[in-house]
């Protein structure tokens, strides 16, 4: 009776053991290769041309480290760990972390609908709406004057239509400057002076360190256009597929099927200036993309600038990195490095049709 109850004790245990080493949460996160997903079942322009290929965007998958997760992925290269903080800040809920994401997706698709419909000659109009306060960094001068979702529309009494523009004049100043900030909160005027901060800049040594105040900002645009286009993204955020909506969206809208008839991913933010972007978790979408057999992949070449870490390692570029990724795997993918949208078209336009 007593080796019996010794016995059931200990399967008891294991199990409770097993469960916790299964589901209790560590303050880590881990990444693994996602998917490379196609566009055109997402993206619809009006009217728009079909094509003999496609353009994918590249996922990862992101969530809280168990026991056995960050066990597993410390023997696994293209899983990576990263301490909770470098993911989300103190403080910030779920909730909160996945409205971010999915904001800078909506901001993504609308940068990426603006390059492709302007270089494809369509009618676009932007009408701006002001510049919104999305977030506000710890410890920064703004935490003491400013909340999130402040409209901002003048500084030094220059009014601002894009948080662009706002940036650029305040990356002019100087550490303890102050700034006249005129601004709109819950439908009520008013005017703060803040002074300028330092970040802390823990990447790169080889850069002063730079100032501001602390604010993570949005443009408040409404972007028209005809035809319209619908991009149905659901749950997946970030913005590292602005490249790729940006290629999808112009494909619909001209003639000319620029794909050639070859499986087409790739990664990279866009501005609305069509400027290219590092984005995180590059190795990780080179796996997911040479699971799905993609042909040719587009990754941010970063001007080819590599910078150093605090330590004076360097860090490489996204194309380096993409690379590195490739060999390692064995892909017989294209790695293809870029800087703008134009670049992507350029080197699309002189391929010859996968026959």
């Amino acid at each position: 009776m007593n080796k019996r109850r010794i016995f059931t004790n200990r399967w008891i245990i294991v199990i409770v053991l097993t469960l916790f080493l299964m589901f209790y949460q560590l303050p880590f996160y881990i990444s693994t290769p996602g998917m490379a997903k196609e566009l055109a079942p997402i993206v619809n322009v009006e009217g728009g041309f079909r094509e003999e290929g496609s353009f994918s965007l590249t996922t990862i998958r992101m969530g809280k480290a168990t026991i056995i997760q960050y066990g597993l992925a410390k023997l696994n290269d293209y899983h990576v760990i990263y301490p909770e903080e470098q993911i989300r800040p103190e403080g910030e809920t779920d909730d909160e972390y996945n409205h971010r994401q999915l904001h800078m997706m909506d901001s993504s698709k609308e940068q990426a609908t603006v390059v492709a419909y302007t270089k494809a000659n369509k009618d676009i109009s932007i009408e701006y709406n002001g510049v919104y306060v999305l977030g506000i960094v710890e410890g920064m001068p703004a935490e003491q004057h400013l909340k999130v979702g402040d409209r901002l529309f003048a500084v030094d009494n220059l009014e601002m239509k894009s948080s662009e523009e706002f940036i650029k004049y305040i990356s002019q100043m100087q550490a303890n400057d102050i700034v006249t900030i005129r601004l709109e909160r819950n439908g009520k005027p008013m005017e703060v002076d803040i002074p300028l901060g330092v970040f802390q800049n823990n990447v790169d040594d080889s850069e002063d360190d730079r100032v501001g105040l602390g604010i993570q900002l949005v443009t408040d645009r409404k972007v028209k256009v005809n035809p319209k286009v619908e991009i149905k993204t659901d749950e997946i955020g970030g913005p590292s597929a602005g490249l790729m909506f940006s290629l999808e969206i112009y494909n619909q809208l001209v003639e000319e099927d620029i794909t050639k008839g070859y499986k087409i991913a790739g990664t990279g933010t866009i501005s609305y200036e069509g400027v290219v972007g590092r984005i995180g978790g590059i190795k990780q979408k080179v796996v997911a993309a040479d699971g799905s057999d993609v042909e040719i992949f587009f990754a941010p070449n970063e001007e080819g600038k590599t910078r150093t870490d605090k330590n004076g390692a360097p860090i490489l570029t996204n194309y380096q990195e993409a690379l590195e990724a490739a060999e390692d795997i064995n892909s017989k993918m294209k790695i293809v490095p870029v800087d703008t949208f134009e670049e992507a078209l350029a080197y699309l336009e002189q391929l010859e049709p996968k026959k």
